[in-house]
């Protein structure tokens, strides 16, 4: 372990303001969720030696402030609430408030291992635009279910309206993605690699190269664990209990299960035979279809890993 981190500090951050805590040191701060509050913790950080700090993520709010100190040199733990609540279940700590949860976050950050390399800050504003898209589609989807009960001739006329405006939006998005990354070259090859796969389009390939950056680095199963797409064993004992998938990176998940209807009905021929072959087993039609999204993230897996274009008679099912 390196022997430079010896401090860790916690944040529990709201909207307004954030509650700073060191380990094992009683004294608790309080700033604002702001410019001038970053500075103020990262003066106290360095007054107190702290050079690792965790923060819970809180769905944005937190970003501003990870950027700064990830900036300012400090060793930054973004930890998901399920990691922050696991600890305390640990530790026995039941109470809860702001401050608590700072001790607590900072007890965290001190038992965790060693952060990993920050991510690239290129694809933090990229992902923003991607979430944009990926509501924008959720958009369209509400609406054209809504029109499936709507009779009347006026409100049909304006959902039609919404649908195209939404549509054309969509398009523009992805095309203002696909420029932005054109920019960068090593991006731009990734998504290239990306889109070599059969059933893959220029959409799923930006979800996987933003969502993902670490695709390529990644052994088949730690690929498929950080999406979501592993199933987990749930036995005990004599009971042997049905897998299932959990967690991971939800608007990746949903992005590749997506990709694999298509691709294992036409597109990509290793999978529609894996599909076959399931449902021939057995199989329910959802199970095949994860086990399809898993096997194309594999494949995305390995044809960066490569750094070639996909084939079908280069990777094995």
């Amino acid at each position: 372990m390196d022997e430079t981190i010896t401090i860790a500090a916690g944040i529990d951050v709201a909207k307004a303001k954030l509650d700073f805590a060191v380990h094992d040191c009683k004294q608790r701060w309080q700033v604002m969720n702001a410019p001038a509050g970053f500075a103020e913790l990262e003066r106290l950080m360095r007054a107190h030696g702290v050079t690792r700090v965790g923060v819970e993520a809180t769905g944005g709010y937190e970003r501003d402030l990870v950027e700064h100190l990830r900036a300012a040199g400090f060793a930054v733990l973004v930890l998901q609430p399920i990691q922050v609540r696991a600890f305390a279940q640990f530790a026995l700590r039941r109470a809860k408030t702001d401050r608590i949860d700072a001790a607590l976050i900072a007890a965290c950050a001190a038992h965790h291992a060693t952060p990993r390399a920050p991510p690239d800050p290129r694809l933090s504003p990229l992902a923003e635009r991607l979430t944009f898209l990926e509501q924008i589609e959720e958009d369209i989807a509400r609406i054209k279910v809504r029109f499936e009960h709507v009779r009347d001739p006026g409100l049909r006329r304006a959902m039609k309206a919404d649908l195209a405006r939404l549509k054309q939006r969509r398009a523009t998005m992805i095309a203002k993605l696909v420029t932005t990354i054109g920019g960068y070259d090593d991006l731009a090859t990734r998504l290239a690699l990306l889109a070599s796969i059969d059933g893959i389009a220029t959409r799923t390939a930006l979800a996987l190269l933003i969502r993902m950056p670490e695709l390529g680095r990644l052994s088949r199963e730690q690929a498929a664990s950080l999406a979501g797409l592993a199933p987990f064993a749930r036995d005990s004992g004599a009971r042997h209990g049905e897998r299932h998938i959990a967690g991971g990176r939800r608007r990746l998940r949903t992005s590749l299960y997506a990709a694999a209807f298509p691709a294992a009905f036409r597109w990509n021929k290793p999978l529609v035979a894996l599909y076959k072959r399931l449902t021939a087993a057995g199989k329910p039609h959802k199970v095949a279809l994860v086990a399809c999204a898993r096997k194309l993230l594999i494949f995305a897996n390995t044809v960066l890993a490569r750094g070639t274009p996909w084939t079908d008679r280069s990777v094995a099912i």
